[in-house]
Protein backbone atom coordinates (compact mmCIF):
# COMPACT_ATOMS: atom_id res chain seq x y z
CA UNK A 1 0.00 0.00 0.00
CA UNK A 2 1.82 3.24 -1.13
CA UNK A 3 -1.54 5.54 0.02
CA UNK A 4 -4.00 5.10 2.37
CA UNK A 5 -6.64 8.03 2.17
CA UNK A 6 -4.28 9.81 -0.32
CA UNK A 7 -1.39 10.09 2.72
CA UNK A 8 2.25 8.76 2.07
CA UNK A 9 2.12 5.18 3.78
CA UNK A 10 5.26 5.95 5.24
CA UNK A 11 3.94 9.03 7.14
CA UNK A 12 1.14 7.18 8.74
CA UNK A 13 2.54 5.69 12.00
CA UNK A 14 -0.08 2.57 11.96
CA UNK A 15 2.08 -0.63 13.08
CA UNK A 16 2.46 -2.77 15.99
CA UNK A 17 4.76 -2.45 18.87
CA UNK A 18 6.13 -5.38 20.30
CA UNK A 19 6.87 -5.63 24.32
CA UNK A 20 9.73 -8.32 23.95
CA UNK A 21 9.02 -9.20 27.73
CA UNK A 22 5.61 -10.09 27.13
CA UNK A 23 6.13 -12.10 23.83
CA UNK A 24 6.24 -16.02 24.43
CA UNK A 25 7.09 -16.49 20.79
CA UNK A 26 3.74 -18.70 20.02
CA UNK A 27 3.47 -17.01 16.46
CA UNK A 28 -0.28 -16.34 16.50
CA UNK A 29 0.47 -12.86 15.20
CA UNK A 30 2.57 -14.34 12.34
CA UNK A 31 0.17 -16.78 11.42
CA UNK A 32 -2.60 -13.92 10.76
CA UNK A 33 -0.82 -11.39 9.18
CA UNK A 34 0.12 -12.42 5.57
CA UNK A 35 1.54 -8.76 4.90
CA UNK A 36 4.84 -10.10 6.26
CA UNK A 37 4.67 -7.12 9.00
CA UNK A 38 6.27 -9.59 11.40
CA UNK A 39 9.10 -11.94 11.65
CA UNK A 40 9.26 -14.98 14.23
CA UNK A 41 13.65 -14.30 15.37
CA UNK A 42 14.88 -18.37 16.31
CA UNK A 43 18.19 -17.09 18.39
CA UNK A 44 15.06 -14.75 20.49
CA UNK A 45 12.46 -17.24 20.22
CA UNK A 46 10.37 -13.93 19.89
CA UNK A 47 8.47 -12.51 17.19
CA UNK A 48 9.62 -8.51 15.64
CA UNK A 49 8.72 -5.98 13.50
CA UNK A 50 10.39 -6.27 9.81
CA UNK A 51 8.07 -4.18 7.53
CA UNK A 52 6.05 -2.01 9.56
CA UNK A 53 4.45 0.08 6.74
CA UNK A 54 3.08 -2.93 5.02
CA UNK A 55 0.53 -2.72 8.18
CA UNK A 56 -3.09 -2.34 7.39
CA UNK A 57 -3.90 0.55 8.58
CA UNK A 58 -6.39 0.90 11.65
CA UNK A 59 -5.72 -3.17 11.80
CA UNK A 60 -5.21 -4.65 15.16
CA UNK A 61 -6.13 -8.33 14.78
CA UNK A 62 -2.57 -9.56 15.84
CA UNK A 63 -2.54 -7.75 18.97
CA UNK A 64 -6.12 -9.19 19.50
CA UNK A 65 -4.73 -12.66 18.75
CA UNK A 66 -2.10 -12.22 21.48
CA UNK A 67 -2.39 -14.24 24.27
CA UNK A 68 -0.11 -12.15 26.41
CA UNK A 69 -0.71 -8.44 25.01
CA UNK A 70 2.40 -8.27 24.30
CA UNK A 71 1.54 -6.40 21.15
CA UNK A 72 0.24 -2.78 21.18
CA UNK A 73 -0.86 0.25 18.74
CA UNK A 74 -0.64 3.96 19.14
CA UNK A 75 -3.77 5.32 20.92
CA UNK A 76 -6.97 5.93 18.87
CA UNK A 77 -7.88 9.01 19.75
CA UNK A 78 -4.32 10.49 18.91
CA UNK A 79 -4.12 8.86 16.11
CA UNK A 80 -7.53 10.17 14.80
CA UNK A 81 -6.55 13.81 15.79
CA UNK A 82 -3.56 12.62 13.59
CA UNK A 83 -5.22 11.52 10.52
CA UNK A 84 -7.60 14.50 10.90
CA UNK A 85 -4.42 16.90 10.67
CA UNK A 86 -2.95 15.19 8.16
CA UNK A 87 -6.44 15.55 6.03
CA UNK A 88 -7.53 18.86 6.32
CA UNK A 89 -3.35 20.02 5.59
CA UNK A 90 -3.28 21.69 8.76
CA UNK A 91 0.54 20.86 10.32
CA UNK A 92 0.93 19.66 14.20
Amino acid sequence: MKEWRGIPREEIPWFPSIDAEKCIGCKACIEFCKNDVLEYVEATVKTVVKHPYNCVVECRTCSRLCPTEAISFPDEKEFASFIKEKLSGVPR
